[in-house]
């Protein structure tokens, strides 16, 4: 067992191996990958890890401060829609896409014989956002775009489908999803985006606006649009991917574009960029607006299926979205323990105060509890997708995944954002001003409950995936799993205390089954919660089982932890308990210190 880590030998959270540090993420690859992924993968993510902590990390700080600029004239006063980056942000591309972060998971890396699972891809994308929660969104895009055109696409989308996953930078194109339209937001249903065929041409062009458009000028979007007879509502949309630029015999690669410097204003495609959103973070990211005025497209499956095949992306976005928030609370609890080593208050170091040491596991067990989620997640997603892949079905790994995915995004975004406010406060003045980190973490966070779909969407998609899957079939499964396997008398109070929050969850969802459909509404947001913390609770106690197997009771804490916080209900607010649980575990907790079996209560 490794031994504690002392924060105290850090200045602060860069320059450092992300993965070295976060023991948990290492935890649960462990889990979720098969024990030849894990070997194969280890080196490269602590080669990842390293390469965020040292490189990417310095350079997210200087493109928050400059950022990406749109140029949507030229001086002769011609449409250019140049997004003008810095030298930093290439390099931080270059180095982070060679490293396989959506390549790996699509065709086999050199030495391997088959792809990674896709819970590479967010392993990778969690560590990414340690440094930059705004990169990351286009990293997500680009593999959720060649997702789609992976399952959906046709010969004519191949070379998209390649330049999207391209291992080398000067052989890529990024990509984006056009979804949000001023009328419409999360009702989606409501575009007014229309595909017109050109008779003359022999291909579709849109007009329309879409008003929260990331990653502006990809080279692989997507956008749904209606065409002419289509249905009202999410039925009659289709599915165009609409390129950056208008030129004949494939896509304009990032080589191209660093070689051959921008497009032309009569080799563009038929799109007015009017302007960049003005963000509170994110700023890596340009989001702007797009008005298409006969953009040539390419349909993309079949015509009226288009909003099907967006929820496919969808779900991976869900969950790079709840990935970035695991790895934002990473980095605020880095920062926050090496903070609290090194700050000296009335002779001591911060971390040696009751309150501090409280606030501080508390907010590693949160980091625990939404690592384990998302990855159990993420692990049921590439189980499906593999199985696709190989003509199989996954029914109840499709099922539990619906459920869990609106789930992951929804709780982890505002863990996120809590985390980040906190560890803001840890810091002090210095934690609210440009030049520390968590200032940024803060305003990178925020997006997150937003980006996806809100809370009150996904809390309606929880209901849905109950109705349409019944995947409250394979969830009590699941839970009653990780019960059954939990033995260890060290787990006994705390397994019991689930095992009797299963049984009023399940008496939850069998109201909600009978109950009318504005109650249900009114419920759900409740009901995604709940369903988050008894599953997350039994998760953890099943890995803590696992974990004093093997001759080590840190999870078991964590576990316990989890659920005395989220579960268990406390008289007097629990000050008459007597509860000490923070200073007698301060140690395994927060540094990762190993503990014996026998020692645990």
């Amino acid at each position: 067992m490794s031994p504690p880590i002392d924060y105290g030998a850090f200045d602060e959270g860069r320059h450092v191996n992300y993965w070295a540090l976060d023991r948990t993420l290492q935890r649960e690859l462990r889990r979720v990958y098969t024990r030849e992924e894990f070997d194969w993968a280890e080196p490269r993510l602590e080669s990842f890890g390293d390469l965020v902590g040292n490189v990417v990390a310095d350079s997210a700080d200087y493109i928050d401060d400059h950022g990406p600029e749109l140029e949507t004239y030229d001086k002769h006063g011609e449409i250019q829609n140049r997004v003008r980056y810095p030298a930093e942000q290439y390099e931080n591309e270059r180095a982070v896409y060679e490293s396989g972060i959506v390549a790996d998971v699509f065709e086999a890396p050199p030495g391997r014989e088959e792809p990674l699972p896709f819970s590479h891809n967010l392993a990778m994308q969690y560590l990414l956002s340690y440094a930059d929660p705004g990169f990351d969104c286009p990293v997500a895009m680009t593999a959720g775009a060649a997702l789609v055109l992976e399952k959906f696409g046709d010969d004519d989308l191949e070379p998209y489908r390649e330049a999207l996953t391209n291992r080398e930078y000067d052989g890529l194109i990024e990509g984006a999803m056009f979804l949000t339209e001023k009328q419409g937001g999360s009702d989606v249903g409501a575009a007014e985006t229309r595909a017109e065929w050109d008779e003359d041409e022999g291909c579709w062009r849109l007009y329309g606006e879409k008003w929260f458009c990331s990653n502006i000028d990809a080279e692989g979007t997507l956008a749904l649009a209606r065409a002419e007879g289509a249905p009202e509502g999410t039925a009659g949309l289709s599915m165009f991917l609409v390129s950056h630029s208008a030129l004949e015999g494939g896509p304009v690669t990032k080589g191209d574009l660093l070689e051959d410097g921008p497009l032309s204003p009569d080799e563009l495609n038929d799109q007015l960029y009017r302007r960049l959103k003005d963000k509170l973070g994110t700023i890596s990211v340009p989001t702007g607006e797009v008005e298409f005025t006969g953009a040539k497209a390419y349909l993309v499956g079949e015509a009226e299926y288009g909003f099907k095949q967006m929820a496919e992306m969808l779900n991976l976005e869900r969950l790079s979205n709840a990935a970035a928030s695991c790895g934002i609370i990473g980095r605020v609890a880095l920062e926050s323990k090496i903070y609290a080593a090194n700050r000296e208050a009335f002779g001591e170091t911060i971390d040696q105060y009751p309150l501090m040491r409280a606030d501080l596991v508390d907010m590693a067990v949160s980091h625990e509890a939404a690592t384990a989620y998302v990855f159990e997640a993420a692990r049921l997603f590439a189980e499906r997708e593999r199985a696709e892949r190989a003509g199989e079905e996954a029914d109840d790994a499709y099922r539990l995944m619906r459920l869990l995915i609106p789930i992951a995004k929804l709780r982890t975004a505002r863990m996120a954002v809590d985390a980040a406010s906190y560890g803001m406060e840890i810091h002090g003045g210095n934690g609210y001003v440009n030049e520390f980190v968590t200032n940024r973490l803060l305003r990178d966070a925020q997006v997150l409950p937003i980006w996806e779909g809100t809370e009150n969407v996904l809390s309606l998609d929880v209901l849905r995936a109950l109705e349409r899957e019944a995947a409250h079939e394979p969830l009590f499964e699941a839970i009653e799993g990780g019960l059954a396997a939990v033995e260890h008398p060290a787990l006994a109070n705390a397994a019991g205390t689930v095992e009797s929050e299963y049984r009023d969850l399940a008496s939850a969802l069998a109201t909600l089954t009978d109950a009318d459909g504005e109650y249900a509404q009114l419920s759900a947001k409740r009901l995604a919660h709940y369903v988050f913390d008894v599953f997350t609770a039994a998760l953890l106690l099943e890995e803590a089982q696992t974990a004093l197997e093997d001759g080590n009771g840190r999870t078991a804490l964590v576990a316990r932890r989890f659920v005395a916080t989220e579960l268990e209900s406390q008289a007097a607010r629990g000050i008459t308990e007597g509860d000490r649980f923070a200073l007698e575990h301060f140690d395994p907790i927060v540094r990762y210190a190993p503990v014996e079996p026998a020692e645990l209560g």
